[in-house]
């Protein structure tokens, strides 16, 4: 008995040894000289993480492709370990277990990055958060936010220790179905919010920049998964978490656009996107992240401005970055008046015909619209999600930057 222990003991030894060793070898990191390392990781919850997103990228071209410049927190190329366990996660680096290694936003973000940016120039990247989590347990007291804000002080120290320049210019947020299907009772808006300047606050902590850490937001669409779901209901509360991206992004700064989820493919047309839907999500991402690198205008992404009516027609003006507004039946499974509705006070759907002129999106109804609620992309069949049946709308620019799904008051 005492020499199986010993011969188990000694194998065990030597594997850890090895894996060491691979993971090495695989992952030592030799840049040198002098080096900006630009951090943009992905929190939230089971999208951020990629849930049932089969993987797309390919690990050794993310490190080889681009000249080392795709790095993780540790300023290595030991991607798709995460776990919310910082021992679990140790432990998969070393035996390289990547069995839930899905395909992350983060991955084609840098990609779109690393080729816009100078060569002294590093993007890092790394995935934090929790499935299956309303906003309120994912602050500043819980595990996932101390591992996350972990993961930062370890890049932070990765990079200091090389000499390195270090920031965060901004954090991609995909979070919010769970508060959309589970009713939060608290303001959705308030937590993030929130959730932003204490994330801030803590960043500057550490690597103390001036520069704001902005909030790249993409949008939950999940209203149909939500059992009190009725599209035509004056009171939709499902809509509230959805419309405070919109409302963030056209009032607030300090929140830049991705794009909402309904354009692309879920997984059994239920939860999560895809490993497509991720990566063009990463790739919108991208494009605002390189603004708010660059220190240009950061886009708000296709949302309304203004809403007013006009006797019996609805006349929306649209932020629109890359025209034309364009209606699209293609990409996106065709919905009723192109996923536009208008619901009266005692709940009756009156939109009958829509047309676009440059910014401007009219939607004709069958009666007076003051005191109406104009909708987009509050439909679709219940339970599911995604570009063919769930709620959807046909709305978006001539860079595929799709309409935010949203309501508002017709004054």
């Amino acid at each position: 008995m005492k020499r199986k222990k010993i011969i188990f003991f000694a194998l065990l030894f030597f594997l850890l040894l090895l894996a060491v060793w691979n993971n090495y070898s695989d992952s030592h990191n030799n840049l040198s000289g002098s080096r900006v390392v630009v951090c943009v990781p992905v929190y939230g919850q089971s999208l951020a993480l990629g849930e049932e997103a089969e993987r797309l990228t390919d690990f050794s071209k993310l490190r080889k492709d681009y000249g080392g410049r795709i790095v993780t927190q540790r300023m290595d190329y030991n991607f798709g370990y995460f776990d919310l366990s910082s021992t679990k996660e140790w432990i998969k680096r070393m035996v390289h277990y990547r069995r839930r290694s899905n395909e992350l936003s983060i991955y084609s973000m840098a990609q779109s990055l690393v080729s816009e940016l100078g060569e002294d120039t590093l993007i890092c990247i790394f995935p934090g958060g929790r499935g299956a989590t309303m906003i309120g347990h994912l602050d500043r007291n819980s595990d996932a936010y101390q591992k996350f804000i972990n993961d930062i002080r370890i890049a932070y120290e990765s990079a200091k220790k090389r000499n390195w320049q270090f920031y965060v210019p901004a954090i991609c947020w995909m979070q919010g179905e769970s508060d959309i299907t589970e009713y939060a009772q608290y303001d959705y808006k308030q937590k993030l919010c929130q959730w932003r300047k204490d994330i801030e606050g803590d960043i500057r902590s550490i690597t103390g920049q001036n520069q704001p850490v902005r909030m790249i937001c993409y949008q939950p669409n999940a209203v149909t998964r939500a059992d009190g779901f009725s599209e035509n209901s004056y009171e939709c509360r499902e809509i509230t978490v959805p419309q405070t991206f919109v409302e963030l992004l056209r009032g607030d700064t300090m929140f830049v656009s991705s794009g909402p989820t309904y354009p692309y493919d879920f997984v059994r047309e239920a939860i999560h996107i895809d490993g497509s839907g991720q990566q063009a999500i990463g790739a919108l991402a991208a494009a605002s992240a390189l603004k708010v690198i660059r220190k240009t205008k950061p886009y708000c992404g296709l949302i309304p401005l203004s809403v007013f009516a006009d006797g019996s027609q609805v006349r929306m003006s649209f932020n629109v970055s890359d025209p034309p507004l364009q209606l699209d039946t293609v990409s996106v499974r065709k919905a009723d008046c192109y996923g536009f509705s208008v619901v009266t006070p005692s709940g009756k759907n009156i939109a009958q015909e829509v047309s676009l002129s440059d910014s401007v999106v009219v939607v004709t109804c069958s009666q007076p619209v003051s005191g109406c609620k104009v909708r987009y992309a509050v439909n679709g069949i219940n339970g599911k999600s995604g570009r063919l049946h769930g709620p959807r709308g046909n709305l978006r620019d001539s860079q595929n930057h799709w309409c935010y799904q949203f309501e508002e008051i017709i004054r």
